[in-house]
């Protein structure tokens, strides 16, 4: 889920990983140096997962509310190191810890480590404690290490004029790829070897996400699991499924039959119903409104009028930039829920499975269907025939473990 706020600027930065400052501790904590870092404060805690993180500070619960649904129990009890910081960046809107600083992360090294590591990055702008009840927990109590950066974009400011379109997206891109490798080299030198296999796994932009790193990342990571992932291609994404929305939604909201009919035919699965109120408030429009201005600064008109057939081909080359290509280069297993108001499963995991087979990569690709599954667990509490995604990304996690040991 994309928090209702716009995506800020950040400016494009070096992969390459400089000399770490010397590693902050706390409490006696013996400090954890993460390469590339500006910033690494360790903490070493008795529970890393979120019912210990929560008690002792080191999470923030606003930043995952609405993504678990009531009533959720995750896995806690272990115990390890927590390393908070950020990347070299110039912008300043994430004010986790006071440090109004973007480009955080945060590490968290289990002290019984069973060799792997997950990487993830947040849907929307949401920052780095965004999946820690829906991955972390998970992975952590599997004895997996986990990564998480917010992205270098957690901000209100649409892209700062002059900036070429979709460079915010972009550097999401680059964000995950220099956590990857920061991770892996950290772990090296806190266990004294090399991760022997590291995973990827995000929810809407995080699964986004997990797909570009797997198309161009085969050195870094074994395998990854996406949760009702966003896309960007040049025929599908938020700037294409969302117009025909906002346009029929008012009259929808008004009883009329024929809006109803519009939003189906969009792509909007029938049974769905109950979260397009809030889709529309909370999601639709503001996401539209941040994408275009994203891609598309230049438009001027209505946001609901946008065509993106009818806008000039500087448009078309930006979202060419940030688009995927269905060519996988490491084994992903897709989880959609099939009541997805944001990302109707028609469209977006729909043309994901026509891109890979385009690519002839479909032996590397598998998709879990959840039926009753909407955008978040958040959502289940609107309708009884809403199921959680949760459990099925659990298992699709276990199953990406069998299927990538068998490949090794």
């Amino acid at each position: 889920m994309i928090r209702a706020r716009l995506i800020a600027p950040a400016l494009l930065f070096a992969l390459t990983i400089p000399a770490a400052p010397a590693a902050a501790q706390t409490g006696g904590c013996p400090g954890v140096r993460v390469p590339g870092a500006e910033r690494a404060v360790t903490s070493c805690l008795d529970d890393l997962t979120t019912a210990g993180t929560t008690r002792s500070g080191h999470t923030d619960p606003a930043d995952w509310a609405g993504l678990v649904a009531p009533g959720t129990v995750t896995p806690s009890g272990v115990p390890g190191v927590q390393v908070d910081g950020y990347f070299p960046d110039t912008s300043t809107t994430n004010t986790n810890h006071g440090w109004q600083h973007d480009a955080q992360f945060v590490l968290r090294l289990p002290r019984d480590w069973n060799g792997g590591l997950v990487v993830a990055g947040p849907p929307g702008t949401r920052e780095q404690y965004a999946n820690d009840p829906i991955i972390a927990d998970q992975v952590l109590a599997k004895g997996y290490a986990y990564a998480a950066t917010d992205k270098g974009s957690t901000g209100a400011a649409p892209a700062t004029p002059g900036q070429r379109p979709g460079a915010s997206i972009a550097e999401w891109h680059r964000r995950v790829t220099q956590l990857t490798r920061a991770a892996r080299a950290t772990l090296t030198g806190h266990y004294g070897h090399a991760p022997t296999r590291t995973y990827a796994a995000g929810l809407s932009v995080g699964g986004y996400l997990v797909r570009w790193q797997l198309e161009h990342h085969p050195e870094l990571y074994t395998g990854g699991v996406d949760w009702n992932a966003l896309i960007f291609t040049p025929d599908t994404s938020l700037l294409t499924t969302l117009p025909p929305a906002l346009r029929a939604y008012p009259a929808y909201a008004d009883g009329d039959p024929a809006a109803h009919t519009a939003l189906l035919t969009a792509g909007y699965p029938a049974g769905s119903e109950p979260a397009w109120a809030f889709s529309f408030r909370s999601l639709w429009t503001p996401l539209l409104h941040q994408v275009r201005t994203e891609l598309d600064p230049a438009y001027t008109g209505e946001d609901s009028a946008y065509d993106l057939s009818a806008r000039p081909r500087s448009v078309h080359r930006a979202i060419a930039r940030i688009s995927l290509t269905g060519r996988l280069t490491r084994p992903l297993i897709s989880v959609q829920g099939s009541l997805d108001a944001l990302t109707p499963p028609s469209r977006y995991a729909a043309a994901y499975t026509r891109l890979v087979a385009d690519a002839d990569r479909t032996r590397l690709h598998r998709t879990i269907a959840v039926p009753g599954g909407p955008h978040t667990d958040g959502l289940t509490p609107l309708a009884p025939d809403f199921r959680p995604v949760l459990p099925a990304f659990a298992a699709a996690f276990t199953k990406l473990e069998g299927w990538t040991q068998c490949r090794r």
